[in-house]
């Protein structure tokens, strides 16, 4: 995969929005589209499905030149050779999974992306910026801690959480660089158009 300071795009793989689709086929329609990164995620899913998804994506993403996250999973993520594997601060300071892989963490506040920050992640999400129904109960963080995070973080970071094509240049004109969509893509009948339509907004937001 490219480094993760080249990245724009992060996509997911959510088995909530699939909608009776196959896992390679939107992974495909992903890569088409431009994504950059691709996270599995799959939540309440045994581990033995979560391993044969990634097993099945890996090969498709590998083919792209796109990196492969697993979610919540970092036994799985090393296992399968996948190239990050993703959890939340829940996860990391409280429960105490660790990953031996590359790692990305959730962030909902500035202490919280400092505390990331200081276990030396591959990357650290910013969010949810917007009310999301991928996270019902957590308080949107607003452009505030985008505009926060682009004055005070460093390493790469994503903005996530209810970025729609509505919105996201607000969230781009708050300083953010790199973002991830989860339901305003999986959510369309044409995935890949619907990743072309993001990537244009990336592109018209970039310096020259």
């Amino acid at each position: 995969m490219k480094l993760l300071s080249d990245c724009q795009l992060y996509t997911f793989i959510d088995t909530a929005y699939l909608h009776g689709r196959d896992p390679t086929v939107i992974a495909r329609a992903l890569c088409e589209g431009g994504s950059d990164v691709i996270q599995l995620r799959a939540k309440d899913v045994p581990a033995d499905r979560v391993r044969e998804m990634a097993r099945a994506i890996l090969p498709i993403t590998r083919a792209a030149n796109v990196g492969l996250v697993i979610n919540d999973f970092p036994e799985i993520a090393k296992e399968v050779g996948a190239d990050l594997c993703h959890l939340g601060q829940e996860d990391y300071f409280e429960d105490g999974k660790r990953s031996s892989i590359p790692f990305g963490l959730s962030s909902h506040s500035p202490d919280q992306a400092l505390r990331a920050i200081a276990t030396r992640p591959a990357y650290v999400a910013i969010g949810p910026v917007y009310a999301t129904a991928t996270k019902p109960g957590a308080k949107p963080v607003t452009l505030d801690y985008v505009r926060w995070a682009a004055a005070n973080v460093t390493l790469p970071w994503f903005a996530i959480g209810g970025i729609t094509l509505q919105n996201v240049d607000d969230v781009l004109k708050a300083g953010a660089q790199r973002i991830c969509v989860v339901s305003a893509i999986l959510n369309q009948a044409d995935v890949r158009q619907a990743c072309q339509a993001f990537q244009q907004h990336l592109l018209s937001a970039a310096p020259d």
